[in-house]
């Protein structure tokens, strides 16, 4: 039931109830209340009888409203029901559809919180494709997450059961950015206990909680606070290169910073930088190489050797990072 049917409802409701009393004003000489109440009762058809004895012509304006107002009730009622039935419809129906899409998605990230980092994060992941569950439980929170669109439960993520509700043993990926960091430190236990081999990225707000949410099994952790402020500074001593860096990680340019795994089977493993063709062939700036063992190569030399397991830092146009990505994917 749209707005627009909402208003043409009461208007009529309040149309009929002032010209019923005006009539009886008119023909019967009665009060407007006295005129406003036999209205009332004549179209709701109680029938407490007649305030005063009327007239031919009050009797007949009686028999026009009745027959009138009725229909008018009616179509209110019906209206009003039907808003109600259509409503509570759409919502079972849109939970179900909802839980049925948590149910069979897979390689997601689930995050906890959607606070202010955490409805950045869900927007930068979504644009990027990466498919989402968000978990919160702040009412006021549940409107605006129904809006956007994300598959999401409502509900408290320190919670295992909701936690399994949300795919988590089939989940990539876990970002835990409650405003609680005791909050966020038992998501993190919890998590690590049903997926092992769970990446887990958690947010820390007080000083101290790094190495709790460490310990407890994230394998990230993320200051808010630390991170601005050394944005900040960054922005003071080193503008051009803040600069870069926000272009180079920004969208709607040509031109990006990405990392990519190399697969063991691809066509540039075992060969040196300089006989992979990456700066040749696709025009690609390597920055640095993390191999597998954790250990990061910066700015490496041109006879470093590719390994199988290893993650690309490349710097280059989408286009072209893109073809690096299907090239080393096997």
């Amino acid at each position: 039931m749209d707005f627009h049917r909402i208003l043409f409802v009461l208007f009529s409701l309040c149309a009929i109830l002032v010209i019923g009393s005006v009539g009886y004003v008119i023909l019967e000489g009665w009060t407007f209340f006295e005129g406003l109440y036999m209205t009332v009762i004549s179209l709701t058809t109680v029938g407490f009888g007649e305030v005063r004895p009327l007239d031919f012509s009050g009797r007949i304006f009686t028999m026009l409203l009745i027959f009138s107002g009725i229909g008018l009730m009616f179509y209110v009622v019906s209206a009003i029901t039907q808003m109600v039935v259509e409503g509570q419809i759409r919502d079972v129906f849109g939970r179900k559809r909802l839980e049925r899409a948590i149910r069979t998605i897979k390689d997601h990230y689930i995050i906890c919180g959607f606070g202010r980092i955490g409805e950045v994060i869900a927007r930068e992941l979504h644009s990027n494709g990466i498919p989402i569950v968000v978990v919160d439980n702040d009412p006021e929170r549940l409107s605006v997450l129904e809006r956007s669109g994300y598959l999401h439960l409502f509900g408290d993520a320190t919670q295992e059961d909701l936690l399994i509700a949300a795919g988590i043993e089939r989940a990539r990926g876990l970002i835990s950015v409650c405003s609680s960091d005791a909050d966020n430190v038992y998501i993190v236990l919890t998590a690590r206990s049903l997926n092992p081999n769970l990446n887990i990225v958690a947010r820390a707000g007080e000083t101290g909680s790094e190495q709790k949410l460490l310990r407890a099994g994230a394998n990230e952790v993320i200051s808010p606070y630390e991170l601005g402020g050394h944005r900040m500074a960054q922005t003071i001593l080193r503008p051009t290169v803040v600069d870069f860096m926000d272009m180079a990680m920004g969208e709607g340019i040509d031109l990006s910073l990405e990392e990519i795994p190399v697969g063991g089977k691809a066509e540039i493993v075992g060969l040196p930088l300089k006989d992979s063709g990456l700066r040749q062939r696709l025009d690609l700036i390597i920055v640095a190489i993390k191999r597998l063992d954790g250990t990061m190569l910066f700015n490496p030399q041109p006879d470093t050797v590719i390994l199988p397991g290893d993650t690309l830092i490349a710097l280059g146009s989408k286009a072209n990072l893109d073809k690096l990505m299907h090239m080393v994917e096997a």
